[in-house]
């Protein structure tokens, strides 16, 4: 997938199994699904959210299309991985036909921050260790 170099951003070319090149405009793309291969079954209907808490690092995010369909995924926890044109997600099921999905910011109607997993803003901090005295370390059991 590259964008157009005539207008950044206004449209991603995609090269079909038979050769041709396309230049399809952002207005007319719902999504680009990354695919392992073209012989699979169907890419979309299935496996679009989290049954669970994702266990992956980055941003659990719920895309949200101009159609009211919704996409769920992971996206990076880095600003400057943030493409300016769209979203790139990890799609809930990693071993499904689809492994990464890009979504122009002109199909959504809005983008939901669902949580934060991996953060380093909130590792468990380690409990401080007390000095141990020589006198606490056994109790005594009769007095002398």
């Amino acid at each position: 997938m590259q964008t157009s170099d005539s207008w950044p951003g206004s449209s991603v070319e995609l090269l079909t199994p038979t050769g041709a090149l396309l230049q399809v405009p952002f207005s007319e793309i719902k999504a680009v699904c990354f695919v392992r291969d073209f012989g699979g079954s169907e890419t979309w209907l299935l496996n679009r959210t989290f049954h669970v808490r994702p266990k992956a690092n980055g941003l659990w995010v719920r895309l949200c299309f101009r159609d009211g369909d919704s996409l769920e995924g992971m996206a990076a926890n880095n600003l400057l991985q943030n493409e300016p044109t769209g979203f790139s997600v990890t799609p809930p099921d990693p071993t499904f036909q689809n492994q990464r999905v890009f979504v122009p910011k002109e199909a959504l109607t809005r983008v939901e921050v669902l949580g934060v997993i991996g953060s380093p803003l909130r590792r468990p901090r380690k409990p401080a260790l007390e000095p141990v005295l020589e006198k606490d370390k056994q109790l005594e059991m009769f007095e002398p």
